[in-house]
C-alpha cells in the first residue's frame, strides 16, 4: 500500500510517500481502506519531534481517517466489514489502510462524503465538547469564536448556532470572514483592521461574551480577557499565533471568569463513552442541516507535503482533506 512515511524529525518536504506492507489488525483493532485523511495542524508538530508524542521511525502522520472496514481484530463487536465510518488513529492515517481501536470508529452518515468525513472527528469534536461539556453554552448567550474560518473555528460558529447562542466571529481577510458568515455567524470582526475588544464591546452594548472560543491565543487572547463578560467562560483551544499567553488571575478573580483549557482528545482515554453520545448528536445536526463541513482543499496522498504547507502558511479555510482514490 501506499503511505507516507517520516524517517527524520524535518518539513513536510522531507516525508516520502513509499510502498509498505499493510498492518493487520490485533484485538481490539480495526483496519481501515482509508478513502481519505483530515490534515491536522497536529501532524506538522508530530513530524517536527514537537507534538506531545514523539513516534518511532519510521511512521506515518495522519491522526483522523474515513473509509470503510476491511478487517475486525479479535474481540471487536458492534461493526462491520464494509461499513462506512470515521476514525480517530494515534497516527498512520496517511496511508492507504489505517488501524484504529474499535473505541475510536464511528459510523457515519450515507450522506457525508469521504473527504467531509475524514476532516469532522476533530475539528467537531473539539469544538462541541468545548461548547458543551466546558462552557456549557446556553441559547441567548453571545459566544466570541476566534480563528473563525479555520477548521475547529468554522465548526465552533456551527455548534454555537445549534445551540442558539449568537455567534461574533474573528478572521483575518474579508474572504474569510464572508465564510464564517456563510456558517451561521451573525457578526464578524476583521482583527487585522479592527480593534477585537471595542468591536466585542459595541457589538454587546457594553456586557462582553459570555463565551469564548480560542484555538489562536497570542495578543487574541489577552484581547478576549477585556472583552469577556461578567462571570464569563474562556476556553483555551490551541495556540496557532505561536505565543502561550499568561493569565493575570487577577482578571479572573475581579470577572468571575472561568477559564478552561480544552484538550479533546484526552476524552478517548479518560471518558471514551462521551464520544459516542457526541457524534450521535453531531451526526443528527448535520442530517438536518445545521453543520456544513467545509473541506477548502483536497490533496492526493501523494501531495502530503502541499496539504500541509496550507495550514503551516495559513492558506486554508476549513479542512485540508488527502485522498487515496478509494470508493
Amino acid at each position: 500500500m501506499r503511505a507516507v512515511v517520516c524517517r527524520a524529525w524535518g518539513k513536510p518536504e522531507e516525508l516520502e510517500l513509499e510502498d509498505v506492507p499493510p498492518p493487520a489488525p490485533g484485538p481490539g483493532e480495526v483496519l481501515l481502506e482509508v478513502a481519505a485523511a483530515g490534515v491536522n495542524f497536529a501532524d506538522t508538530l508530530m513530524i517536527a519531534g514537537r507534538y506531545q508524542e514523539r513516534p518511532e521511525f519510521p511512521f506515518s502522520p495522519g491522526l483522523e481517517v474515513a473509509g470503510r472496514i476491511t478487517a475486525l481484530g479479535a474481540g471487536v463487536t458492534g461493526l462491520t466489514e464494509g461499513q462506512r465510518v470515521l476514525a480517530l488513529t494515534d497516527g498512520g492515517g496517511y496511508a492507504e489502510a489505517a488501524l484504529a481501536r474499535a473505541s475510536d470508529v464511528f459510523p457515519i452518515p450515507d450522506s457525508l462524503g469521504w473527504a467531509e468525513a475524514a476532516g469532522f472527528p476533530i475539528t467537531y469534536g473539539t469544538a462541541h465538547g468545548a461548547l458543551r461539556w466546558h462552557a456549557d453554552l446556553q441559547a441567548g448567550e453571545t459566544l466570541l469564536v476566534h480563528g473563525a474560518a479555520g477548521g475547529v473555528g468554522l465548526a465552533a460558529v456551527e455548534i454555537g448556532k445549534a445551540l442558539g447562542a449568537r455567534v461574533i466571529a474573528t478572521a483575518g481577510g474579508a474572504e474569510k470572514l464572508a465564510i464564517a458568515r456563510d456558517h451561521g455567524a451573525d457578526a464578524v470582526i476583521d482583527y487585522r483592521e479592527e480593534d477585537i475588544r471595542e468591536r466585542v464591546k459595541a457589538l454587546t452594548d457594553g456586557r462582553g461574551a459570555d463565551v469564548v472560543f480560542d484555538p489562536v491565543g497570542g495578543d487574541v487572547f489577552d484581547a478576549s480577557l477585556r472583552c469577556i463578560a461578567w462571570s464569563g467562560r474562556l476556553l483555551i483551544i490551541g495556540f496557532a499565533a505561536g505565543r502561550v499567553p499568561e493569565i493575570p488571575a487577577n482578571i479572573l478573580l475581579v470577572k468571575n471568569v472561568a477559564a478552561m483549557g480544552v484538550y479533546w482528545g484526552s476524552y478517548r482515554r479518560h471518558a471514551p463513552e462521551r464520544l459516542d453520545e457526541e457524534f450521535r448528536e453531531l451526526f443528527a445536526w448535520y442530517e438536518e442541516g445545521r453543520l456544513r463541513p467545509h473541506v477548502s482543499h483536497k490533496h492526493d496522498l501523494s501531495e502530503a507535503a502541499e496539504a500541509m504547507g496550507l495550514l503551516l502558511d495559513r492558506r486554508s479555510t476549513g479542512k485540508v482533506v488527502l485522498t487515496t482514490g478509494a470508493a
